[in-house]
């Protein structure tokens, strides 16, 4: 027999469950909210003397890069992390 009825699975077989996409749905606002703290604070750490001390420009420029970049690949990190977790954990 050829057409759509000798697939493997059916349609409802591949569906992800309305619990499954709830949990992913969480674990995904739970990644990104985690990942802001994360950026926040990493970046208040680093770019914080800059904020409450009077520095050089350029050690107050370095300083503020820094911790943004930082931030932001700690954040990243952080989100991958997460989702990788998540999927281990669901096989």
């Amino acid at each position: 027999m050829t057409g759509p009825d000798c697939r493997a699975g059916t349609m409802e077989d591949r569906r992800h469950s309305r619990a499954q996409r709830d949990a992913i749905t969480v674990e995904i606002g739970y990644a990104l909210l985690s990942a802001c703290f994360l950026g926040a604070v990493v970046f208040g750490a680093v770019a914080g003397p800059a904020a409450v001390r009077t520095l050089p420009p350029a050690v107050e420029r370095t300083l503020l890069t820094t911790g943004l970049w930082l931030a932001v690949v700690l954040a990243a990190v952080r989100v991958v992390h997460v989702l990788r977790r998540h999927a281990r954990r669901e096989r």
